[in-house]
């Protein structure tokens, strides 16, 4: 899987101290945004040729919290490249410990809104990108 690593900011946390449970679709995000730039095109580039990458479904599944300041990773792959949808894998981890994992679906979208099948080099591009099959581990 492709790492990423990032410290939990002061507001990232709730009043229990803990980081909010919202950001860890964010930090998905950021995620999947180093892995297309570490495989050489940035999210800016795929969207100034046109396409959108819409998500169609988000899910989480949180085992441990995350507090202020921890250096934490968010660890990216490709689980499934379909026709005109993709589907990320996530990992967020402290020290290796697995701290929520979770996964994000995606429709290739044209300009006027309609699903489409990713451009060649895309689609490239995505078929070298790390892949995970199943659940990520520490499920």
């Amino acid at each position: 899987m492709h790492r990423y690593e990032f410290r939990v900011r002061y507001g990232d946390t709730d009043q229990m101290g803990f980081a909010y449970y919202g950001n860890y679709l964010r930090w998905f995000e950021i995620g999947r945004a180093e892995m297309l730039r570490a495989l050489g095109k940035s999210y800016r580039e795929v969207e100034e040729e046109g396409l959108r990458l819409a998500v169609v479904e988000a899910r989480v599944r949180y085992l441990e919290p995350a507090r202020y300041d921890d250096l934490l990773a968010v660890e990216t792959a490709v689980e499934e490249l379909g026709r005109a949808s993709v589907r990320f894998a996530y990992r967020i981890t402290r020290a290796g410990e697995v701290l929520a994992h979770g996964t994000t679906a995606h429709c290739f979208l044209d300009p006027a809104g309609k699903p489409v099948r990713p451009p060649a080099s895309l689609a490239a591009l995505l078929s070298r990108a790390p892949r995970v099959s199943g659940a990520p581990r520490g499920s």
